[in-house]
Protein backbone atom coordinates (compact mmCIF):
# COMPACT_ATOMS: atom_id res chain seq x y z
CA UNK A 1 0.00 0.00 0.00
CA UNK A 2 3.09 2.76 -0.11
CA UNK A 3 1.70 3.85 -3.16
CA UNK A 4 -1.70 4.49 -1.87
CA UNK A 5 -0.30 5.72 1.54
CA UNK A 6 1.83 8.76 -0.24
CA UNK A 7 -0.45 9.74 -2.25
CA UNK A 8 -3.14 9.88 0.70
CA UNK A 9 -0.22 11.60 2.76
CA UNK A 10 -0.07 14.28 0.16
CA UNK A 11 -3.33 15.44 -0.19
CA UNK A 12 -3.11 15.59 3.49
CA UNK A 13 -0.43 17.86 3.24
CA UNK A 14 -1.87 20.03 0.46
CA UNK A 15 -5.31 20.08 2.12
CA UNK A 16 -7.24 18.66 -0.38
CA UNK A 17 -8.12 15.41 1.07
CA UNK A 18 -12.33 14.86 1.18
CA UNK A 19 -13.87 14.22 4.81
CA UNK A 20 -16.94 12.51 4.61
CA UNK A 21 -18.43 12.14 8.17
CA UNK A 22 -20.88 9.37 8.28
CA UNK A 23 -23.60 10.43 11.00
CA UNK A 24 -23.95 14.23 11.39
CA UNK A 25 -24.64 14.16 15.42
CA UNK A 26 -23.21 15.12 18.74
CA UNK A 27 -19.97 13.80 17.84
CA UNK A 28 -20.23 13.93 13.94
CA UNK A 29 -20.73 17.75 13.54
CA UNK A 30 -18.16 18.54 16.06
CA UNK A 31 -15.46 17.05 14.23
CA UNK A 32 -16.64 18.02 10.85
CA UNK A 33 -16.38 21.91 12.67
CA UNK A 34 -12.76 21.00 13.48
CA UNK A 35 -11.90 19.32 10.20
CA UNK A 36 -13.59 22.65 8.27
CA UNK A 37 -12.37 24.80 10.52
CA UNK A 38 -8.55 23.56 8.92
CA UNK A 39 -9.70 24.08 5.90
CA UNK A 40 -10.31 20.63 4.52
CA UNK A 41 -13.89 19.94 2.12
CA UNK A 42 -15.98 18.17 4.65
CA UNK A 43 -19.32 16.62 3.79
CA UNK A 44 -21.66 14.86 6.35
CA UNK A 45 -24.33 12.08 5.83
CA UNK A 46 -26.94 11.59 7.50
CA UNK A 47 -30.87 9.98 6.75
CA UNK A 48 -32.57 13.08 8.35
CA UNK A 49 -33.68 15.12 5.93
CA UNK A 50 -34.33 18.14 8.93
CA UNK A 51 -30.96 17.67 10.44
CA UNK A 52 -29.12 18.32 6.41
CA UNK A 53 -31.57 21.16 5.65
CA UNK A 54 -30.36 22.76 9.03
CA UNK A 55 -26.74 22.34 8.73
CA UNK A 56 -26.81 23.91 4.91
CA UNK A 57 -28.79 26.91 5.98
CA UNK A 58 -26.18 27.18 8.76
CA UNK A 59 -28.67 26.83 11.55
CA UNK A 60 -28.10 25.88 14.97
CA UNK A 61 -28.43 22.28 15.51
CA UNK A 62 -27.63 21.88 19.15
CA UNK A 63 -27.36 24.32 21.57
CA UNK A 64 -23.91 23.85 22.91
CA UNK A 65 -22.68 24.72 19.57
CA UNK A 66 -23.11 28.63 18.14
CA UNK A 67 -24.79 29.30 15.10
CA UNK A 68 -21.54 31.52 14.19
CA UNK A 69 -19.61 27.87 14.24
CA UNK A 70 -21.97 26.57 11.84
CA UNK A 71 -22.16 29.45 9.44
CA UNK A 72 -18.11 29.29 9.84
CA UNK A 73 -18.85 25.26 8.94
CA UNK A 74 -20.96 26.25 5.51
CA UNK A 75 -18.04 28.84 4.91
CA UNK A 76 -15.63 26.46 4.79
CA UNK A 77 -16.80 24.41 2.23
CA UNK A 78 -18.47 22.28 4.78
CA UNK A 79 -22.17 20.92 4.04
CA UNK A 80 -24.27 17.44 4.39
CA UNK A 81 -26.11 14.74 2.48
CA UNK A 82 -28.32 12.33 2.50
CA UNK A 83 -27.14 11.23 -1.03
CA UNK A 84 -24.78 8.08 -0.24
CA UNK A 85 -23.37 8.05 -3.91
CA UNK A 86 -21.04 10.58 -3.07
CA UNK A 87 -19.75 7.96 -0.66
CA UNK A 88 -17.08 7.73 -3.60
CA UNK A 89 -15.42 11.05 -3.99
CA UNK A 90 -14.43 11.26 -0.26
CA UNK A 91 -10.73 10.32 0.37
CA UNK A 92 -11.54 9.47 4.31
CA UNK A 93 -14.98 8.15 5.95
CA UNK A 94 -15.48 8.41 8.98
CA UNK A 95 -18.44 6.18 10.66
CA UNK A 96 -20.15 8.56 13.80
CA UNK A 97 -23.24 6.72 13.92
CA UNK A 98 -25.05 5.42 17.21
CA UNK A 99 -24.76 2.20 18.98
CA UNK A 100 -27.63 1.55 21.42
CA UNK A 101 -28.70 -1.26 23.39
CA UNK A 102 -31.58 -3.43 22.14
CA UNK A 103 -34.83 -4.34 24.63
CA UNK A 104 -32.34 -6.94 25.98
CA UNK A 105 -29.60 -4.75 27.17
CA UNK A 106 -27.35 -6.36 23.66
CA UNK A 107 -25.82 -4.03 21.29
CA UNK A 108 -27.67 -2.97 18.78
CA UNK A 109 -25.58 -2.71 16.02
CA UNK A 110 -27.77 -1.85 13.62
CA UNK A 111 -26.80 1.51 12.81
CA UNK A 112 -22.98 0.81 12.38
CA UNK A 113 -24.16 -2.06 10.09
CA UNK A 114 -26.23 0.39 7.86
CA UNK A 115 -23.16 2.61 7.61
CA UNK A 116 -20.87 0.09 6.35
CA UNK A 117 -22.96 -1.49 3.95
CA UNK A 118 -23.73 2.20 2.34
CA UNK A 119 -19.78 2.81 2.07
CA UNK A 120 -19.37 -0.85 0.99
CA UNK A 121 -21.93 -0.15 -2.41
CA UNK A 122 -19.77 3.30 -3.39
CA UNK A 123 -16.17 2.62 -2.30
CA UNK A 124 -12.78 3.42 -4.13
CA UNK A 125 -9.54 1.98 -3.74
CA UNK A 126 -7.19 4.57 -1.36
CA UNK A 127 -10.03 5.19 0.73
CA UNK A 128 -9.29 5.59 4.70
CA UNK A 129 -12.38 4.18 7.05
CA UNK A 130 -12.35 5.32 10.41
CA UNK A 131 -14.91 3.87 12.56
CA UNK A 132 -15.51 6.02 15.37
CA UNK A 133 -18.57 5.01 17.43
CA UNK A 134 -18.54 3.40 21.07
CA UNK A 135 -18.59 -0.22 20.50
CA UNK A 136 -17.19 -4.00 22.41
CA UNK A 137 -13.44 -4.80 21.34
CA UNK A 138 -13.39 -6.66 17.58
CA UNK A 139 -16.26 -4.48 15.97
CA UNK A 140 -14.12 -3.03 13.36
CA UNK A 141 -12.63 -6.42 12.55
CA UNK A 142 -15.23 -8.95 12.70
CA UNK A 143 -18.18 -6.60 12.08
CA UNK A 144 -17.20 -3.38 9.87
CA UNK A 145 -14.21 -5.33 7.70
CA UNK A 146 -16.10 -8.28 6.27
CA UNK A 147 -19.29 -5.63 5.52
CA UNK A 148 -16.93 -3.07 3.39
CA UNK A 149 -14.33 -5.93 1.85
CA UNK A 150 -18.06 -6.93 0.20
CA UNK A 151 -17.16 -4.35 -2.01
CA UNK A 152 -13.98 -6.52 -3.64
CA UNK A 153 -11.30 -4.55 -1.71
CA UNK A 154 -9.39 -5.60 1.17
CA UNK A 155 -8.39 -3.85 3.88
CA UNK A 156 -5.16 -3.43 4.33
CA UNK A 157 -3.95 -3.80 0.85
CA UNK A 158 -6.96 -1.65 -1.27
CA UNK A 159 -8.45 0.51 1.38
CA UNK A 160 -7.28 1.74 5.20
CA UNK A 161 -9.14 0.91 8.03
CA UNK A 162 -9.40 2.08 11.91
CA UNK A 163 -10.77 2.20 14.95
CA UNK A 164 -10.73 5.80 16.92
CA UNK A 165 -13.04 5.98 19.87
CA UNK A 166 -15.32 9.52 19.66
CA UNK A 167 -14.41 11.68 23.44
CA UNK A 168 -16.90 14.08 23.04
CA UNK A 169 -18.14 15.62 26.05
CA UNK A 170 -21.12 17.87 25.12
CA UNK A 171 -21.08 21.51 26.64
CA UNK A 172 -17.70 21.15 27.99
CA UNK A 173 -16.03 24.05 27.57
CA UNK A 174 -12.57 23.34 28.50
CA UNK A 175 -11.76 20.26 26.33
CA UNK A 176 -13.28 20.07 22.43
CA UNK A 177 -12.52 18.02 19.69
CA UNK A 178 -8.68 19.46 19.20
CA UNK A 179 -7.93 19.69 23.08
CA UNK A 180 -8.49 16.14 23.59
CA UNK A 181 -5.99 13.24 22.98
CA UNK A 182 -7.12 10.60 20.11
CA UNK A 183 -6.34 7.07 20.42
CA UNK A 184 -6.30 5.36 17.66
CA UNK A 185 -5.78 1.61 16.27
CA UNK A 186 -5.35 0.51 12.96
CA UNK A 187 -5.42 -2.79 11.25
CA UNK A 188 -2.04 -2.51 10.03
CA UNK A 189 0.70 -0.46 10.61
CA UNK A 190 0.05 1.19 7.24
CA UNK A 191 -3.47 1.88 8.31
CA UNK A 192 -2.41 3.31 11.80
CA UNK A 193 -0.16 5.72 9.83
CA UNK A 194 -2.22 7.53 7.91
CA UNK A 195 -4.93 7.59 10.62
CA UNK A 196 -2.63 9.18 12.72
CA UNK A 197 -1.90 11.51 10.15
CA UNK A 198 -5.24 12.52 9.38
CA UNK A 199 -5.96 13.21 12.84
CA UNK A 200 -2.80 15.00 13.80
CA UNK A 201 -4.47 18.09 11.68
CA UNK A 202 -7.09 18.62 13.92
CA UNK A 203 -5.93 17.16 17.56
CA UNK A 204 -3.37 18.07 19.96
CA UNK A 205 -1.94 14.77 20.76
CA UNK A 206 -2.50 11.25 18.58
CA UNK A 207 -2.01 8.17 20.95
CA UNK A 208 -1.09 5.42 19.04
CA UNK A 209 -2.17 1.31 20.53
CA UNK A 210 -1.11 -1.73 19.01
CA UNK A 211 -4.60 -2.67 17.59
CA UNK A 212 -8.03 -2.05 16.47
CA UNK A 213 -9.16 -4.18 19.61
CA UNK A 214 -6.83 -1.98 21.97
CA UNK A 215 -8.86 1.33 21.09
CA UNK A 216 -12.17 0.08 21.34
CA UNK A 217 -11.54 -1.59 24.97
CA UNK A 218 -9.75 2.00 25.93
CA UNK A 219 -13.06 3.84 25.02
CA UNK A 220 -14.92 1.09 27.30
CA UNK A 221 -12.55 1.24 30.22
CA UNK A 222 -12.75 5.39 30.61
CA UNK A 223 -16.62 4.65 30.44
CA UNK A 224 -16.43 1.98 32.94
CA UNK A 225 -14.11 3.56 35.34
CA UNK A 226 -17.25 6.35 35.56
CA UNK A 227 -19.98 4.06 35.70
CA UNK A 228 -18.79 2.09 38.79
CA UNK A 229 -17.52 5.36 40.41
CA UNK A 230 -21.30 6.59 39.88
CA UNK A 231 -22.49 3.63 41.01
CA UNK A 232 -20.29 3.27 44.47
CA UNK A 233 -21.10 7.30 45.31
CA UNK A 234 -25.07 6.09 44.47
CA UNK A 235 -24.91 3.63 46.96
CA UNK A 236 -23.18 5.63 49.84
CA UNK A 237 -25.90 8.44 49.62
CA UNK A 238 -28.67 5.77 50.25
CA UNK A 239 -26.41 3.92 52.88
CA UNK A 240 -25.84 7.16 54.62
CA UNK A 241 -29.32 9.24 54.02
CA UNK A 242 -30.29 6.42 56.36
CA UNK A 243 -27.95 7.74 58.77
CA UNK A 244 -28.48 11.14 58.53
CA UNK A 245 -24.88 11.91 56.62
CA UNK A 246 -25.10 14.77 53.91
CA UNK A 247 -23.01 12.72 51.08
CA UNK A 248 -22.35 16.16 49.43
CA UNK A 249 -20.83 17.43 52.35
CA UNK A 250 -18.91 14.10 52.37
CA UNK A 251 -17.48 14.67 48.85
CA UNK A 252 -16.94 17.45 49.71
CA UNK A 253 -14.39 16.35 52.59
CA UNK A 254 -12.83 13.97 51.06
CA UNK A 255 -11.87 16.18 47.82
CA UNK A 256 -9.12 17.65 50.12
CA UNK A 257 -6.94 14.92 50.19
CA UNK A 258 -4.54 15.50 47.42
CA UNK A 259 -3.94 12.06 46.35
CA UNK A 260 -5.99 8.92 46.08
CA UNK A 261 -8.87 10.51 45.37
CA UNK A 262 -11.56 11.71 42.68
CA UNK A 263 -14.40 13.08 43.57
CA UNK A 264 -18.17 11.42 41.97
CA UNK A 265 -21.53 12.88 42.52
CA UNK A 266 -24.93 11.23 43.08
CA UNK A 267 -27.50 12.09 41.11
CA UNK A 268 -31.51 10.41 39.88
CA UNK A 269 -29.70 7.37 37.52
CA UNK A 270 -27.38 8.49 34.56
CA UNK A 271 -27.92 9.39 30.95
CA UNK A 272 -26.50 10.28 27.92
CA UNK A 273 -24.92 7.71 25.57
CA UNK A 274 -22.04 6.99 26.88
CA UNK A 275 -22.24 5.86 30.40
CA UNK A 276 -25.50 3.90 31.03
CA UNK A 277 -25.07 1.91 28.13
CA UNK A 278 -21.04 1.43 26.86
CA UNK A 279 -20.04 -0.68 30.03
CA UNK A 280 -22.84 -3.74 28.96
CA UNK A 281 -20.63 -4.15 25.60
CA UNK A 282 -17.73 -5.39 27.56
CA UNK A 283 -20.31 -7.65 29.24
CA UNK A 284 -22.28 -8.82 26.86
CA UNK A 285 -18.66 -9.65 25.11
CA UNK A 286 -17.18 -11.30 27.94
CA UNK A 287 -19.86 -14.25 27.79
CA UNK A 288 -18.51 -15.24 23.67
CA UNK A 289 -15.21 -16.10 26.20
CA UNK A 290 -16.74 -18.09 28.82
CA UNK A 291 -16.44 -15.06 31.59
CA UNK A 292 -18.45 -12.96 33.38
CA UNK A 293 -18.58 -8.80 34.05
CA UNK A 294 -20.35 -8.87 37.53
CA UNK A 295 -18.80 -5.87 38.46
CA UNK A 296 -20.01 -3.98 35.44
CA UNK A 297 -23.28 -5.69 35.53
CA UNK A 298 -24.12 -4.60 39.34
CA UNK A 299 -22.72 -1.34 38.74
CA UNK A 300 -25.31 -0.86 36.15
CA UNK A 301 -28.15 -2.02 38.27
CA UNK A 302 -27.12 0.01 41.70
CA UNK A 303 -27.27 2.83 38.55
CA UNK A 304 -30.98 2.35 37.06
CA UNK A 305 -32.62 1.41 40.40
CA UNK A 306 -31.41 5.19 41.84
CA UNK A 307 -34.58 6.49 39.47
CA UNK A 308 -36.89 4.28 41.34
CA UNK A 309 -35.40 5.40 44.57
CA UNK A 310 -36.34 8.80 43.50
CA UNK A 311 -39.52 7.90 42.51
CA UNK A 312 -40.12 6.28 46.45
CA UNK A 313 -38.63 9.40 47.75
CA UNK A 314 -40.87 11.37 45.90
CA UNK A 315 -43.96 9.70 47.44
CA UNK A 316 -42.84 9.52 50.76
CA UNK A 317 -42.01 13.49 50.89
CA UNK A 318 -45.78 13.80 49.48
CA UNK A 319 -47.45 11.74 51.93
CA UNK A 320 -45.74 13.40 54.27
CA UNK A 321 -47.51 16.41 53.32
CA UNK A 322 -50.75 14.45 53.13
CA UNK A 323 -50.77 13.63 50.03
CA UNK A 324 -50.60 10.94 47.46
CA UNK A 325 -48.38 10.65 43.68
CA UNK A 326 -51.60 10.41 42.59
CA UNK A 327 -53.21 13.41 41.29
CA UNK A 328 -50.30 15.64 42.46
CA UNK A 329 -48.81 18.46 40.26
CA UNK A 330 -45.06 17.78 39.94
CA UNK A 331 -43.24 20.08 38.15
CA UNK A 332 -39.11 17.87 36.38
CA UNK A 333 -36.73 20.11 36.70
CA UNK A 334 -34.75 19.74 33.38
CA UNK A 335 -34.88 17.22 30.97
CA UNK A 336 -31.21 17.13 29.58
CA UNK A 337 -29.40 14.24 31.47
CA UNK A 338 -26.55 16.62 32.50
CA UNK A 339 -26.46 20.67 33.03
CA UNK A 340 -26.80 23.39 30.35
CA UNK A 341 -27.31 21.39 27.26
CA UNK A 342 -30.15 20.29 25.30
CA UNK A 343 -29.29 16.32 24.99
CA UNK A 344 -31.85 14.02 26.54
CA UNK A 345 -30.67 10.32 25.63
CA UNK A 346 -31.35 8.14 28.23
CA UNK A 347 -31.83 10.97 30.67
CA UNK A 348 -33.25 9.64 33.75
CA UNK A 349 -35.65 12.91 34.31
CA UNK A 350 -37.63 11.14 30.87
CA UNK A 351 -37.63 7.17 32.92
CA UNK A 352 -38.67 9.38 35.89
CA UNK A 353 -41.50 10.85 34.45
CA UNK A 354 -42.62 7.94 33.15
CA UNK A 355 -42.50 5.95 36.79
CA UNK A 356 -44.37 9.24 38.42
CA UNK A 357 -47.00 9.28 35.19
CA UNK A 358 -47.74 5.29 35.73
CA UNK A 359 -48.26 6.10 39.52
CA UNK A 360 -51.32 8.60 38.61
CA UNK A 361 -49.11 11.72 38.36
CA UNK A 362 -49.66 15.19 36.53
CA UNK A 363 -46.74 16.12 35.38
CA UNK A 364 -45.30 18.96 33.78
CA UNK A 365 -41.35 20.08 33.14
CA UNK A 366 -38.88 22.95 32.67
CA UNK A 367 -35.97 23.22 31.12
CA UNK A 368 -34.33 26.40 29.34
CA UNK A 369 -32.71 24.11 27.15
CA UNK A 370 -35.36 21.78 25.63
CA UNK A 371 -38.18 23.81 24.69
CA UNK A 372 -40.73 21.04 23.24
CA UNK A 373 -40.13 17.34 23.88
CA UNK A 374 -43.06 14.34 23.11
CA UNK A 375 -45.83 17.44 21.84
CA UNK A 376 -44.97 18.64 25.97
CA UNK A 377 -43.34 21.88 26.26
CA UNK A 378 -41.59 23.82 28.90
CA UNK A 379 -43.54 25.86 31.59
CA UNK A 380 -42.40 28.76 32.20
CA UNK A 381 -41.04 28.82 35.11
CA UNK A 382 -42.85 31.64 36.96
CA UNK A 383 -43.96 32.77 40.83
CA UNK A 384 -47.35 31.27 39.64
CA UNK A 385 -46.78 28.23 37.90
CA UNK A 386 -43.92 26.88 40.96
CA UNK A 387 -46.89 27.85 43.38
CA UNK A 388 -49.15 25.55 41.58
CA UNK A 389 -46.90 22.74 42.06
CA UNK A 390 -47.28 20.46 44.74
CA UNK A 391 -43.40 19.16 44.12
CA UNK A 392 -40.64 20.29 42.37
CA UNK A 393 -38.33 17.51 41.48
CA UNK A 394 -34.43 18.97 40.33
CA UNK A 395 -32.74 16.38 38.14
CA UNK A 396 -31.01 18.41 36.04
CA UNK A 397 -28.84 21.34 37.37
CA UNK A 398 -29.15 23.87 34.93
CA UNK A 399 -26.94 27.59 35.23
CA UNK A 400 -29.98 29.23 33.70
CA UNK A 401 -32.72 28.44 36.70
CA UNK A 402 -33.68 30.72 39.33
CA UNK A 403 -33.44 28.69 42.40
CA UNK A 404 -34.08 31.24 44.60
CA UNK A 405 -37.55 31.95 43.12
CA UNK A 406 -38.19 28.35 43.35
CA UNK A 407 -37.05 28.18 47.17
CA UNK A 408 -38.93 31.43 47.72
CA UNK A 409 -42.64 30.45 46.09
CA UNK A 410 -42.52 26.06 46.04
CA UNK A 411 -44.32 23.92 48.74
CA UNK A 412 -41.66 21.01 47.80
CA UNK A 413 -38.56 20.36 46.38
CA UNK A 414 -37.08 17.19 46.03
CA UNK A 415 -33.24 18.12 45.14
CA UNK A 416 -31.10 15.15 43.66
CA UNK A 417 -28.58 17.65 42.65
CA UNK A 418 -28.12 19.40 45.97
CA UNK A 419 -28.36 22.91 43.94
CA UNK A 420 -30.60 25.12 46.57
CA UNK A 421 -28.11 23.83 49.30
CA UNK A 422 -26.95 27.55 48.32
CA UNK A 423 -30.01 28.92 48.78
CA UNK A 424 -30.19 30.96 51.52
CA UNK A 425 -33.47 30.88 53.78
CA UNK A 426 -35.83 29.42 51.27
CA UNK A 427 -39.48 29.00 52.08
CA UNK A 428 -39.98 25.81 50.79
CA UNK A 429 -39.39 22.32 52.31
CA UNK A 430 -36.07 21.01 50.79
CA UNK A 431 -35.59 17.11 50.70
CA UNK A 432 -32.28 16.31 49.51
CA UNK A 433 -32.90 12.97 47.32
Amino acid sequence: MSNLSKSFSQKLKDKTTKIGIIGMGYVGIPLGLEFAKKKFSVLGFDKDQKRIDDINSGSQVMKHIKKEEMRLFIDNKGSATNDFTKVNSMDCLIICVPTPLDIHEQPNMSYVESASNLISKNMKKGQLIVLESTTYPGTTKELVKPILEKSGLKAGEDFFLAYSPEREDPGNKDFNVSKIPKVIGGFSEGCLKVTDLLYKNVVSETVKVSSMETAESTKLMENIFRAVNIAMVNEMKLVLSRMDVNIWEVIEAAKTKPFGFMPFYPGPGMGGHCIPIDPFYLAWKAKEYNTEAKFIELAGEINRKMTENIGHRIGKALNDDGKSIRNSQIMILGLAYKKDIDDVRESPALKLIDLLAFKGAKISYHDPYVREFNDKKSMELSSKNIKLQDAIVITTDHTKVDYDLIGKHAKLVIDTRNVMAKINNPNARILRA
